[in-house]
């Protein structure tokens, strides 16, 4: 089985319907009107996504609900062959349900940790602001890392509505994020184009870039993430779903990899888009016709770009070898 992992996902985009309806269940809310006959989350543009996004993620009432659900997502994933995953995790979420950051961390620390125990999957958490909240609140996010410091939280990232807010309003959550020790990523060149990625690089110093795809658009961006060696958050699904290319084959994904950047391959809202972390490499190897051991340089450079300490690295890419040499 190729080694696989994952650095963009994100907590509440990755409810299975299955456990939505569970939650649903324990707390007496009627969920019929998130999916269709298929079973299927309902949603037709970015703006209907975010609102089926929310009325999932509000589900997520109780700090063990997110226990089981990282518990649930962590064991799936490593059925799949994946060593390593990251959760965006967003404290506004778990306010908005009436509880701390504190006691959300703490519950998705004990589902890592319960998945670890039993498959070898290693987890990590980057907490994220919410563009679409506003830079004030990015501060009231970022100031958390500060007070709460957490062995599992090792990243400070973006989501939400790249069409609101420009980069350069979010660079004081980013710079105090930084100071707590945080390694930084956040979301740009997906439904904005390049000049979205460009803001990024110069107001929040990223080493990473969620998404980002859309760089291909702009031959001196493309050469200049090369250059900086700024690492490429890929979802092929997450792009092909929002109707950003054709056809897998028309993704840019190997352009991009081919013209020096670093690429690596995630699912994002795994769910929404019917996908997973091990469909998402599948599909990437078979619209490019790709050898087992071209799917595992793209795990390398994952593992590489992982936010985690060298000691972790180092036992990380030992598992990976060991896995590819398992053929």
């Amino acid at each position: 089985m190729i080694p696989k992992a994952e650095l963009h996902c994100h907590t509440e985009g990755a409810m299975s319907p299955a456990l939505v309806r569970r939650l649903g269940e324990r707390y007496g809310v009627d969920t019929s009107a998130l999916f269709d006959a298929a079973g299927h989350y309902i949603w037709h543009d970015f703006t209907s996504f975010l609102a089926a996004y929310d009325g999932a993620a509000g589900l997520l009432r109780k700090p063990e609900d997110y226990r089981d659900h990282a518990y649930d997502y962590f064991t799936a994933m490593a059925a799949e062959g994946c060593l390593y995953g990251e959760f965006f995790a967003s404290a506004d979420h778990a306010a908005a349900m009436g509880y701390g950051y504190v006691d959300m961390i703490e519950a998705l620390d004990a589902g890592m940790a319960d998945a670890e125990a039993e498959t070898g999957i290693v987890g990590r958490i980057t907490l994220t602001c919410i563009r679409h909240l506003g830079p004030e609140q990015a501060v009231v996010t970022a100031r958390l890392l500060e007070r709460h410091p957490h062995p599992r939280v090792t990243g400070f990232g973006m989501g939400g509505d790249e069409r609101i807010h420009h980069p350069r309003d979010f660079a004081p959550a980013f710079d105090i994020a930084r100071g707590a020790g945080m390694r930084i990523t956040s979301h740009a060149g997906e439904l904005d184009g390049p000049e979205s990625v460009r803001a990024t690089l110069d107001h929040l110093k990223p080493e990473r870039i969620g998404h980002g795809v859309r760089a291909i658009e702009d031959p001196a961006l493309v050469e200049r993430l090369a250059e900086e060696e700024i690492v490429l958050e890929v979802c092929p699904g997450s792009n092909l779903a929002l109707s950003l290319y054709p056809s897998a084959a028309e993704h840019p994904i190997l352009r991009l990899r081919d013209a020096g950047v670093k690429v690596t391959i995630s699912s994002d809202d795994p769910p929404f888009f019917h996908t997973s972390i091990g469909a998402e490499y599948s599909t990437v190897q078979s619209a490019f016709a790709l050898s087992d051991e071209d799917m595992t340089a793209f795990t390398r450079t994952s593992l590489d770009a992982a936010f985690v300490d060298p000691e972790t690295h180092a036992h990380l890419l030992a598992r990976a070898g060991e896995m590819t040499a398992e053929g």
